[in-house]
């Protein structure tokens, strides 16, 4: 393939097509030429010959070059691509800002002075890896997003509109017509919506160890907060001045269901982002397996293992500096204790870094040096919140577990490898080829995998 940044190949690709190999849904997409179609490599339809398709990394790229989805496989519901994976860092984190939203209401110029470079670089980064604007992979993603939202929710045309990104109806129909070839009122029209909770389906590749999930949240959940039962999660949250709710019941293989409310539906791009690192959904779990069992082939005892995340990266160091020293009992109860007294009428969100801020702390049940350390962290982090997690060394009280806790959970950073853990450290008396460079870039799934066999 064209692009330098993957091991695939364009024999890869038409084995994979032509075998309809499910390892390599999301990772690549077929543009048929003679119908202007573009699919993923799972479709039912029937095959074409090699000479009439075309390969791309990613939907954005098959719809600049004038391909429209194919309905019948829906690309749109694809699970995330791994393209990006090992290409320039400053590259992967604009990809993930646009995906959040991040030229929906602010420049170019916004965003390139967030990164740190000059918009022309931007447009450089942005035309070598993937032959388009940032503007233009933008639109595609929100296209793609709506179409998604269009099938599976029965949000109002206009709620989708806003949720994904665009200001008005007439300008969400214009590009969706001009980019897709389709009205949105022909994939309504064709869905059906009776009894429908809103929800949106999330793919992912490979095997989940949801009972996994399950237990590791059920022992660290906060009271009001979080509910989890033998079958599903659900939790209350907050994005900015916006509240919801998300809950999730036993996936089926390859997609997880994720029922929600929110008061404002610009903010649905945000919980879906989020529920999907929270969840470690765009891992390729068994990719990873297999790296790791070269290393030590009785490693992985459960399959499916991936990193169970929290809301944000400030609710993990709030969680680490609490579970500083002390069983993990031990700091849920103080947690417990701190959101129930900030919020006497309720628990609907986990506290922010103001509310702490603010709050006289001398109810918490721990040191004193420890109380003055989640002060210090919540006035920084009202200031600061954007800032690497790196930064918080400066802060006194906060050491590497915490930031490796906080890179772990509130980043789900893939190669956190905690080799200072007790029970990792167990681990590797037994497993002797496990190390820091070993299992580099996938560290932090070594870990839970060290933490399996407890």
């Amino acid at each position: 393939m064209e692009n330098g940044f993957t091991s695939l190949t364009q024999n890869d690709c038409h084995i994979a097509r032509m075998a309809r190999d499910r390892r390599f849904d999301g990772r690549f997409y077929v543009a048929v030429k003679t119908t202007g179609i573009f699919c993923r490599p799972i479709c039912p339809a029937n095959l074409p010959k090699e000479e009439n398709v075309e390969y791309f990394l990613d939907k954005a790229q098959a719809l600049q070059a004038g391909y429209r989805p194919c309905l019948r496989c829906r690309p749109d519901s694809a699970p995330s691509s791994w393209a990006w994976k090992g290409v320039e860092a400053t590259f992967q984190r604009a990809v993930n800002l646009i995906e959040q939203g991040a030229l929906t209401h602010s420049s170019l110029t916004d965003l390139s002075e967030r990164l740190g470079i000059s918009d022309r670089y931007l447009r450089k980064l942005f035309t070598q890896h993937i032959g388009m604007s940032p503007k233009q992979y933008a639109i595609c993603y929100q296209l793609m997003f709506a179409k998604q939202l269009l099938h599976t929710t029965k949000l109002t045309i206009t709620d989708i509109a806003l949720a994904s990104g665009f200001n008005s109806v007439r300008r969400f129909n214009d590009a969706f017509k001009q980019t897709l070839k389709l009205a949105p009122s022909q994939i309504r029209k064709d869905t059906n919506l009776d009894n429908r909770v809103n929800h949106v389906d999330l793919a992912f590749r490979g095997p989940l160890d949801w009972q996994h999930m399950l237990d590791f949240y059920q022992l660290r959940s906060i009271e009001g907060l979080e509910q989890v039962t033998p079958e599903s999660y659900q939790r209350y949250i907050r994005i900015e001045d916006c509240r919801g709710w998300f809950a999730i019941s036993n996936p089926k293989p390859g997609v997880m269901r994720v029922e929600f409310k929110l008061d404002d539906m610009t903010k649905l791009r945000t919980l879906v982002n989020q529920v999907r690192r929270m969840f470690d959904l765009d891992s390729d779990v068994l990719q990873i397996e297999s790296q790791l069992s070269e290393i030590e082939p009785d490693l992985i005892m459960r399959s499916g293992i991936r990193i169970p995340g929290v809301w944000s990266p400030w609710e993990a160091g709030v969680r680490a500096i609490l579970g500083q020293q002390v069983s993990i009992k031990a700091a849920i109860g103080q947690l417990n204790l701190l959101t129930q007294t900030l919020q006497p009428n309720g628990v609907t969100h986990f506290p922010t870094p103001q509310e702490i801020s603010q709050a006289d702390l001398a109810f918490l049940k721990m040191p004193q040096s420890r109380k003055e350390t989640l002060s210090r962290f919540a006035d920084y982090m009202v200031e600061h919140s954007d800032d690497p997690v790196d930064n918080w060394l400066d802060l006194k009280g906060i050491g590497p577990w915490t930031v490796n806790y906080a890179r772990l959970r509130g980043k789900s950073e893939p190669n956190c490898f905690l080799d200072s853990d007790l029970v990792v450290k167990k681990a590797c008396q037994k497993f002797t080829h496990l190390t820091t460079e070993t299992v580099s870039p996938w560290g932090s799934y070594a870990t839970f995998h060290c933490w399996s066999h407890a």
